[in-house]
């Protein structure tokens, strides 16, 4: 069977160790979905495949045992989960788009949890319009607070839900019930000072604890949506990292436009030879330098006046 190997995994499918046999991935923007599509993932995996589901760690599903030549049927079935999902595609009809950029990954978010400063899947919808489909080896996560449940610093770009907490000093009964969570589970940012609760700002992440802990509602979260970006975590054979703080009490534009100018450094930088014709943006960050990444994906970039951007990284 004479089988182009390229046009099958931008086509979403893997190349498997069974002869003949592939296995299709499907992604899922943000790790959330409509329970109802699952009946899909179920009938790919007993029709065609070898009736195992395997969830990845990018939020997607990976149905193996599916005979190469069924792909095209099984691209038919899955249109209907695809058009569920808002997923971007090269055609129309012809499945998942996958090559280099992976699934925007994110925690389940302020739907559901009470530490979230954001809806994490929300975004990371949004997200998915802004970049896909396309071929470079990008990684997205987003996480609603640094507790980071998703591992958004093992991403390329980790999206940190922070949110200035709004003090009312006339509700604070001084019981110190957040500067005490703040000092064990945070960052030691609050001080009881003149019977009243003092924010040292260079200190705080924007997690929210002292929100929640507070018994009279004297600190509450601010509409305002904030993030920390951190950039160029990732495993991998060579050097494995933790992403590190790029832009603290950076907007939601603001992120948005960084990543789609990463596209542009990216296509301007990559090496042409490498492996594959793709390269991991953090390797060409290696290899370009903290600075001129960031003079590529700061241009006409309008920061809000809290953002803080750092001035070097070194990883």
């Amino acid at each position: 069977m004479d089988i182009n190997t390229k046009i099958l995994k931008k086509n979403a499918f893997r190349i498997t160790k069974e002869r003949y046999k592939t296995a299709i991935r499907i992604r899922v923007p943000g790790g959330e979905m409509a329970a109802k599509y699952l009946d899909t993932v179920k009938y790919v995996a007993e029709t065609f495949g070898n009736g195992t589901i395997h969830i990845t760690t990018r939020q997607g599903f990976e149905i193996p045992g599916i005979d190469i030549e069924k792909m095209a049927e099984v691209n038919a079935i899955i249109q209907s989960l695809i058009d569920g999902l808002e997923v971007n595609q090269t055609d129309s009809n012809a499945g998942y788009s996958a090559a280099g950029t992976r699934n925007v990954a994110a925690c389940i978010g302020s739907r559901v949890c009470q530490f979230a400063n954001f809806d994490t899947s929300a975004f990371a919808q949004r997200i998915e319009k802004v970049i896909f489909p396309n071929d470079y080896h990008v990684k997205i996560a987003l996480t609603g607070c640094p507790n980071d449940c998703i591992k958004a610093r093992m991403n390329d770009f980790g999206i940190i839900g922070m949110n200035e907490p709004q003090y009312d000093s006339y509700r604070c009964i001084g019981c110190q019930a957040c500067v005490k969570a703040c000092e064990k589970k945070s960052a030691g940012a609050l001080k009881f000072e003149n019977f009243k609760v003092v924010r040292h700002s260079d200190k705080c992440i924007g997690c929210g604890e002292c929100v929640l802990k507070c018994p009279t509602g004297a600190w509450t979260r601010s509409s305002n949506k904030l993030y920390q970006l951190v950039i160029m975590g990732r495993t991998g054979r060579k050097n494995p990292r933790i992403a590190q703080p790029f832009i603290k009490w950076i907007d939601e534009a603001s992120v948005l436009e960084i990543i789609k100018n990463t596209y542009a450094y990216v296509h301007n930088y990559i090496d042409k030879d490498a492996p594959g014709g793709k390269e991991h943006v953090g390797y060409i960050v290696d290899r370009t330098g903290y600075q001129v990444f960031k003079n590529w994906v700061l241009k006409d970039v309008i920061l809000n006046p809290k953002a803080q951007v750092a001035e070097y990284i070194y990883w």
